[in-house]
């Protein structure tokens, strides 16, 4: 191969490569010990019985996501502790909203950079007026960001035998069945 050919390669390759690098970043938090900022499960053992789960999710992970795999997550811990159900005896989502700004480009028309104009004179000095644009350095767009996470936490008691007649009580494996077909784990 001679060195033109590699570089052309390159030049076609690179972009690829970065497109499936941000790609793959853009993707929800998939089931997964909590790592970083990258999100994922975490608990906290309070009693035999008792324990603190949590659940945090990236920009892309909806909040019903982040409640799913907090009850998963909780049904999991239950099933590997001998349990047979659990019940939630305190719960929150916590929503992060994080608002971002940027100035954004001059607006361009069909011609791009060059665009027609008229200069008019009046008696009292010139003045030009862009049709299209108006003032080129105040008519400027602002992009917006809304970058929204969810954590779920919950404090959960586990128990053995029948569940108790309580809307806040699972079952450990029937929480697994149903809601185990809808994980994503990670790659």
């Amino acid at each position: 191969m001679t060195p033109k050919s590699v570089t052309g390669r390159m030049r076609i390759l690179a972009p690829l490569a970065a497109l499936a690098v941000v790609t793959a970043c853009a993707t929800a938090t998939p089931y997964q010990p909590l790592r970083g900022s990258s999100g994922g499960y975490a608990q906290q053992q309070i009693e035999a019985n008792r324990y603190r789960v949590s659940f945090t999710g990236n920009r892309f992970t909806s909040r019903e996501r982040v409640e799913n795999y907090l009850l998963y997550r909780a049904a999991e811990l239950t099933v590997q502790n001998g349990f047979d159900g659990f019940t939630i005896v305190r719960r929150d989502t916590e929503r992060d909203l994080d608002i971002r700004t940027s100035p954004g480009i001059p607006r361009f028309g069909p011609y791009g950079f060059w665009r027609p104009y008229w200069r008019y004179y009046s008696r009292f000095g010139g003045h030009s007026w862009d049709p299209w644009f108006g003032d080129p350095f105040f008519d400027r767009e602002v992009d917006v960001d809304l970058i929204e996470r969810y954590e779920a936490q919950a404090e959960i008691v586990m128990f053995r035998g029948t569940r108790p007649n309580d809307p806040m009580s699972f079952n450990a494996r029937q929480v697994l069945a149903n809601l185990g077909p809808t994980l994503e784990l990670p790659r």
